[in-house]
């Protein structure tokens, strides 16, 4: 990471440094983020005019790009988005390099000066066949990288821990005052935790927790003061977990941050798993961050992991990203899992060919009877918000009080339906159903009739 010096280098005078400080605010800023490789960071600055200034910088030679008329360069914004970084005064999230930042980058790279040519006099076949030597690095150099790198790690665990201490703090707090009174007022509540766990280095809980209110707030209003128990249990059974074991992959990608798309392809370990899918069904949703995360949920159709979700996050003012799935369709692909007790987050390697031939495969049946399907989640992930789940036969059925249940063939068991059912999926006879299990309500995904799929809504 760069350091303030590094942009106080960058000020042309100091008035251009003193506008820096001052648009380096969070509230001014939205769709921060950096990409995978962590070499390239955007933002999108609030300047006079209606629309944003579309901020970008390569940190490789700390050249930047801004959308705004100033004719300094660097100009301010682009200042105080070396100031955000520097300091860490905002998350910059890893996600896919935006279309704008990407065209700057090539325009870059193709106007860059080319490296100048050997002379004709000094090239003949036997220098071309030699092989240039490898620079050795040099021992003192790689020896003050690591320790660095150490002391950033040392450094990053110490604010995670101090974060999550604020954490139980307060979730020990709104058991004391009562859940009634955070039921009322979860919103500002979750939203002044969720600053401080960003502060703390622990941007995925903090968007855990930034999700919790939408979660809580779309229960029934008798089911919610439960559901606070839940949610905050879950929180502290995370944190604690992460206390025990902070270099598990899974735990440290559900409090800090995944990992980088270089770093799974180069791990030998990591589960890869070439199958006939299914698209159940794709979610969208705006974060508060100003980012919007993109979720689509597969399912394996032959052998591996049952379930497998895509997910994918970009700034909010980019719009809506078309997709490359369509709720229904069937292909084959290459995915690669995230290490996980459960494998189910992954990345889409390779996409062979889509089943158009003939008609499409059969889902496979439920692998475990109901109760045992429902527990398993829980068991494996006891913070996880939600687990998808494959449900035996049954149909969706309504109380005298109007609320949704699915309804086995067989048994007695039902489950509530988060948000109700409509359309086609109500009523009929499902021998299939993709769902996600939140641990007391079934959310459909899609699912299979005798006469064709059906999805959600």
């Amino acid at each position: 990471m760069i350091d303030l010096r590094t942009v106080e280098q960058l000020a042309a005078d100091q008035a251009s440094l003193k506008a820096a400080a001052g648009l380096a605010k969070p509230a001014r800023w939205s769709g921060i983020g950096t990409s995978h490789d962590a070499a390239l960071i955007w933002g999108e600055c609030a300047g006079s005019g209606a629309n944003p200034y579309r901020v970008m910088a390569d940190l490789r030679d700390l050249a930047s790009k801004c959308t705004c008329p100033s004719r300094k360069f660097p100009c301010k914004h682009a200042l105080a988005l070396f100031w955000l970084y520097a300091e860490a005064l905002l998350a910059f999230p890893a996600a896919e390099t935006p279309a704008w930042v990407t065209e700057w980058l090539g325009r870059r790279r193709s106007t860059a000066a080319p490296k100048p040519l050997m002379p004709v006099a000094d090239k003949n076949l036997h220098a071309a066949r030699i092989a240039e030597p490898e620079a050795v690095p040099d021992a003192r150099t790689a020896a003050r990288r690591a320790a660095a790198g150490a002391r950033r790690a040392e450094e990053t665990g110490r604010a995670i821990r101090d974060a999550l201490d604020a954490l139980e703090q307060w979730v020990g707090d709104q058991l004391r005052l009562g859940l009634a009174g955070f039921v009322d007022d979860v919103t500002v509540r979750c939203r002044r935790i969720g600053a401080r766990l960003v502060d703390g280095k622990a941007a995925a809980l903090a968007g855990h927790v930034d999700d919790l209110p939408a979660r809580l707030l779309a229960l029934p209003a008798g089911d919610r003061v439960r559901g606070a128990v839940v949610e905050l249990a879950r929180l502290v059974l995370l944190a604690r977990a992460f206390r025990a074991d902070p270099r598990d992959p899974e735990l440290r990608r559900a409090v800090a941050s995944a990992e980088s798309r270089e770093t799974l392809l180069a791990d030998p370990a990591v589960l890869r798993v070439t199958a006939a899918w299914d698209v159940l069904a794709e979610r969208v949703r705006t974060r508060r961050d100003g980012l919007i995360s993109q979720a689509t949920w597969l399912l394996n159709l032959t052998e591996g992991p049952r379930f497998a979700m895509l997910l994918d996050f970009f700034p909010a003012s980019a719009g809506r990203r078309a997709t490359v799935f369509t709720p229904g369709e069937q292909f084959v692909g290459e995915l690669l899992f995230f290490p996980a007790r459960v494998p189910l987050r992954a990345m889409l390697i390779q996409r062979e060919a889509a089943l158009v031939d003939g008609p499409p495969l059969d889902w496979p049946p439920a692998d475990m009877p109901l109760q045992a399907a429902l527990a398993a989640p829980l068991l494996a992930e006891p913070w996880a918000a939600e687990r998808p789940i494959l449900l035996p036969p049954g149909r969706i059925g309504y109380d005298r009080a109007g609320t949704s249940w699915w309804l086995p063939r067989e048994g007695t068991a039902r489950l509530p339906l988060a948000g109700g059912a409509e359309g086609l999926i109500a009523g009929t006879e499902l021998t299939r159903s993709a769902a996600l299990w939140s641990g007391s309500r079934l959310e459909m995904l899609a699912a299979r009739t005798p006469w064709g799929r059906i999805g959600h809504g």
